[in-house]
């Protein structure tokens, strides 16, 4: 991974803050992009200050000038995007009649226009370089049901048929994809208001185990992919 651009989008968040660093250690080039530059340029300093190679570039995933400036930067300041991990988001875990409307209409813009936004600005990159590696985070909700996330379940399920429909598209363009459909991870998301679940996030899965995970999946030999990984805390139970 030495000198490898990785861009993480969400790097202002558990799990992309957590990848940031494991990709960093690991020697690559990580641009954290976040629509809090605030929060993400403490994660780079702190990178740096370890001896890492860090940049932060703000980005609204759902305002198409802004993906594209942030592409463009990234491809002309530092190289060609050899990993984009998409690890944004937003939840709603609610009982469908209470869930706002507008409320809702903001999830899916960020989780599901966003995804494509952002995807789809990256891999026309990396199509022309015929190279380069996709992460996506559709969770265990985008392959198992669970109480009171229908509109979240929806949204992260469609992004786990946007992926499996681009590996289609993309046998022969030398971008790769994968999904990684994770259980519980132990971040801020729980603390959201628009989060009605009482949780224990001392038995979830650690931002630190997932971005281990994403490095293991980004860092595949040239001529394999990780199509799909589950993981989920030991109290899960697998539906």
């Amino acid at each position: 991974m030495k000198d490898k651009i990785v861009l993480i989008v969400g790097g202002s968040g558990g799990i992309g803050s957590a990848c940031g660093r494991v990709f960093a250690k690991a020697g690559a080039k990580v641009v954290l992009a976040a629509r809090n530059q605030e929060k993400a340029e403490k994660v780079a300093q702190e990178i740096n200050d370890s001896g890492g190679d860090a940049y932060v570039i703000g980005v609204d995933v759902t305002d198409l000038a802004s993906v594209s400036k942030m592409a463009r930067e990234v491809t002309e300041d530092l190289g060609a995007i050899d990993v984009l991990v998409n690890a944004f988001g937003t939840a709603i875990i609610q009982p469908l009649l209470d869930i706002n409307p507008e409320q809702a209409k903001d999830m899916l813009d960020v989780n599901v226009y966003g995804t494509f936004l952002v995807t789809q600005t990256v891999v026309r990159y990396m199509a022309t370089e015929k190279k380069g590696r996709v992460i996506m985070f559709p969770g265990s909700v985008g392959k198992y049901p669970m109480k009171n996330s229908s509109v979240y379940s929806a949204s992260k399920f469609a992004l786990t048929g946007f992926t499996k429909s681009l590996v289609e598209e993309h046998k022969r363009s030398g971008v790769k994809f994968t999904l990684m459909h994770l259980g519980g991870v132990d971040t801020p998301m729980w603390e959201s208001d628009t989060v009605d679940m009482r949780v224990q996030t001392d038995k979830m899965l650690s931002p630190e185990e997932v971005a281990k995970s994403v490095y293991y999946a980004a860092n595949q030999p040239e001529g394999s992919v990780l199509n799909e990984i589950t993981i989920q805390p030991e109290s899960h139970q697998m539906v």
